[in-house]
């Protein structure tokens, strides 16, 4: 049986926040860019480091050290990764705002809006990094790792906190969107799961990224990048309600 496809909710889409066009275009390209973004900034700092230096770099008790010193040695390469990694979080919140609407229900708008939260913090923990980054062409690299060090815990934490609050709605948010999208029938057990993930994966200043956090996120790509394409081209089946549990 032929699932309907979901013509008059696209019509109101079009009309609301973020419309088709650009909710469908989040959706594709949203994770794309996050995945490169995490697969960028691990690929430079083994670029940047010698193995003596990644070695020094795994001694330490925070990335942060490694990340200043690498920066020092490939600073267009880390701006490049760190900037991808960046637009990946911007694409993202129409994404999860055109999902929670095609989802429909508290639990989705819930769930969206912690995500939000969560990738707003992950731009104010970007403009952490580039200040930390900035430090070293004034200060030179010791000197900046000394300061930056010495207040880690302020900077990463934010004003008043509110910063990494925010970021624990990432947790949480995935979790709620998740189970909104199954409960829906707009994603199987499977692609609930894949949207479930990614949602674990690290937050905070100078972090560095591993080849697992660019593959978790690769995850997410195959949740919503076929939604994606489905929304731009008007093709969205409606919700059909609660699936089996071994589905996709």
């Amino acid at each position: 049986m032929t699932r309907p496809y979901a013509g008059g909710r696209l019509a109101r889409m079009n009309t609301s926040f973020p419309g088709r066009w650009i909710g469908g275009a989040a959706l594709v390209l949203g994770p794309v860019v996050m995945c490169a973004g995490f697969l960028l900034r691990h690929l430079s700092t083994i670029t940047a480091l010698t193995p003596q230096q990644r070695a020094w770099e795994d001694a330490q008790p925070f990335a942060a050290y490694g990340q200043l010193l690498a920066y020092t040695s490939e600073p267009a390469l880390f701006a490049l990764s760190y900037a991808v990694f960046a637009l990946g979080a911007l694409l993202l919140f129409p994404a999860f705002v055109t999902l929670a609407q095609h989802v429909g229900g508290g639990l989705a708008f819930w769930g969206a809006t912690l995500l939000v939260m969560g990738l707003f913090a992950r731009l104010y923990f970007a403009g952490a990094d580039q200040s930390a980054f900035q430090l070293t062409e004034v200060l030179g690299l010791e000197q900046a790792t000394d300061a930056v060090m010495k207040e880690y815990v302020d900077i990463s934490y934010g004003p008043w906190r509110v910063p990494v609050w925010a970021s624990a709605g990432q947790y949480a948010g995935s979790l709620l969107l998740a189970v909104a999208a199954w409960r829906a029938g707009v994603f199987g057990t499977a692609r609930a799961l894949l949207l479930l993930i990614p949602g674990g994966t690290w937050m905070g200043v100078l972090k560095g990224a591993s080849l697992p956090d660019a593959l978790v996120t690769a995850l997410l790509c195959v949740a919503l990048v076929p939604l994606g394409v489905r929304v731009l081209r008007d093709r969205v089946p409606l919700p059909a309600g609660r699936p089996k549990v071994l589905s996709w």
